[in-house]
């Protein structure tokens, strides 16, 4: 796929919602590891008014789907996850621009863009076993990808695939934002839940656009 326009977007989104229900049972158990264990249950919240968003766009414009899949993302009650992830997605719409299609290299600035968002929500930095710790990999290696040539199938699956290894690799971090900080050390062998949502999510958008 060399190109996506906005209904491709939409079937990311909703990829990425119906990889999170299905693994929201596992993304609890993590979160009771070192949380209150409702991870899960609330990142299902906000992927589902993600997707609702996304399926009733109408407007057929990335950059306008993708704002209001922000702002709709933002007014859900999901604690820290809301906001964060609300302001990826209009980070994401901010760096799609006017654009009616997007080619690898311009979807990998969308990227970059909604990660800039979302860290302005955040202080956290890559190693402090947050979401950062698979969405930085997955935009760093999206970003490669399409500056080695591959479309946007191909850039989303390395994004995916590194973002699936950036999770993994906070089993061996220590926590140092949410509640789990509270526990130190004690949160070292445990994968952080948000990382592995974010891994989910990339999943997602990587299945729809080989599909």
């Amino acid at each position: 796929m060399q190109t996506i326009a906005s209904n491709i977007i939409v079937r990311m989104i909703v990829a990425a919602a119906a990889r999170i229900r299905a693994n929201e049972k596992e993304l609890s158990t993590l979160d009771s590891a070192t949380g209150d264990g409702d991870h899960g249950t609330t990142i299902c919240r906000v992927m589902d008014a993600a997707e609702a968003a996304a399926k009733a766009d109408t407007t057929g414009k990335i950059s306008e789907l993708l704002n209001k899949v922000g702002w709709d993302v933002m007014s859900v009650d999901g604690g820290s996850t809301s906001p964060l992830l609300g302001s990826f997605f209009i980070g994401l719409s901010e760096g799609a621009g006017s654009a009616a299609e997007l080619d690898a290299t311009a979807v990998a600035t969308m990227f970059e863009t909604g990660v800039a968002g979302l860290r302005q929500q955040t202080k956290a930095q890559p190693g402090d076993k947050t979401m950062i710790d698979a969405l930085v990999p997955a935009v760093e290696a999206l970003r490669a990808a399409a500056g080695g040539g591959a479309d946007v199938s191909a850039a989303l699956r390395a994004a995916a695939d590194a973002a699936m290894a950036g999770a993994q690799a906070t089993k061996e971090m220590t926590a140092k934002f949410g509640r789990a900080r509270n526990l130190g050390d004690r949160t070292r062998g445990h994968v952080d839940p948000g990382a592995t949502s974010i891994a989910h999510i990339f999943a997602g958008f990587a299945e729809a656009a080989n599909s």
